[in-house]
């Protein structure tokens, strides 16, 4: 990307005090950019970086008067943190593949792609896939028979959808996730082996979704596993057959969700949480990284942690008496030893 400060600026709505033509390449943290740069100050805390930076362009807000020279060209805006978001977004677009449908792809002739789809190299489209309007799928992905994926969705390198899975409007999935895998399911035997389960549901993400890299979701034994619009998933995460994740729920890398549990709307979850098969967490939980959730969890907006999870102010106290153990058994032993003695 190059593009001059002036430039920056008509695009935000903001006005340049400094040089307009000072060229801008890259985004960059206000301690540590350098030439070339641009970076922003929202906080009044941090306004000594200002003077010492070594970006070319910084982001203030329109009444920022500063208190001694600054060096860099300053893009006086309303709001910061709307127009630093605005710049990123744009200046991420210039990583995007170039538009159009590569040489290099797979398409079945049955198959439907929708106006300024872009589709990368080595990309292979199954039969009576439906893929929407300006999507933008990178190479090296697989789309399986009878997908079907809104518009405006971005689907990262080695992404894998197998068949009959559902993806909905303004969707990402970061590169190597696997949607649609099969669930868990083997049927134990009397001679001591397992029979696989044939799984033919599929999985449904709802409009808005993000999925992290190399998160697996496995498709539903029956009907469905589902990820309810506006929810965003981390990298490494496990959702197993027929779960449903609720409406603009969180949760961080490594969890694990068992089969066939629902997770209510707007719940926060830790990293590697792990939640047991068949059981239904309520709206608004909240629950702390490494906690086990061994049971259904009716309340909403409860905080939970530990193993197994208890509420929050609960765990807290139990560890805090747990942390004690060491110097209570030293203590014990001494007594008992002081027993013995007087006994002798």
């Amino acid at each position: 990307m190059n593009l001059t400060a002036k430039a920056i600026a008509e695009i935000l709505g903001g006005i340049v005090e400094g040089n307009e033509q000072e060229i801008i390449t890259h985004p960059g943290k206000i301690e540590v950019a350098q030439a070339g740069a641009i970076t922003f100050l929202s906080n009044s805390k941090y306004e000594s970086y200002i003077y010492q930076t070594k970006a070319s362009a910084v982001l203030v807000s329109d009444d920022f008067m500063p208190t001694k020279k600054v060096a860099a060209t300053l893009i006086k805006v309303k709001d910061v943190y709307s127009a630093i978001t605005i710049f990123l977004k744009f200046y991420e677009q210039s990583f995007h593949p170039e538009q159009g449908i590569s040489s290099l792809s797979f398409i079945h002739r049955t198959a439907q792609v929708g106006d300024q789809t872009t589709v990368g190299d080595f990309t292979s489209i199954s039969s009576e896939v439906i893929i929407g309007k300006q999507c933008r799928i990178y190479p090296q992905v697989f789309i399986g028979v009878g997908t079907t994926i809104g518009n405006n969705v971005t689907i990262y390198p080695g992404v894998k959808i197998y068949h009959a899975c559902q993806i909905g409007d303004n969707c990402i999935l970061q590169a190597n996730a696997v949607i649609g895998s099969d669930g868990f399911g083997f049927a134990p035997q009397t001679d001591g082996s397992y029979q696989k389960i044939p799984q033919v549901g599929k999985v449904i993400l709802e409009d808005n979704v993000e999925i992290g890299a190399n998160t697996v979701i496995d498709r539903a034994t029956m009907g469905a596993t589902i990820i309810r619009r506006g929810t965003k998933l981390d990298n490494l995460i496990q959702i197993a057959h027929n779960v449903t994740v609720g409406e603009n729920t969180v949760i961080a890398a490594q969890a694990g969700i068992a089969g066939s549990t629902r997770i209510g709307n707007q719940c926060q979850i830790g990293g590697q949480a792990g939640f047991v098969g068949h059981i239904e967490v309520a709206d608004g939980v909240k629950v702390q990284a490494q906690s086990g959730v061994a049971a259904s969890i009716k309340e909403e907006g409860r905080k939970v942690y530990g193993y197994p999870a208890l509420p929050y102010q609960d765990y807290l106290r139990a560890y805090a008496l747990f942390r004690q153990l060491p110097d209570l058994e030293k203590r014990i032993r001494a007594l008992e030893k002081n027993e013995k003695q007087k006994i002798i």
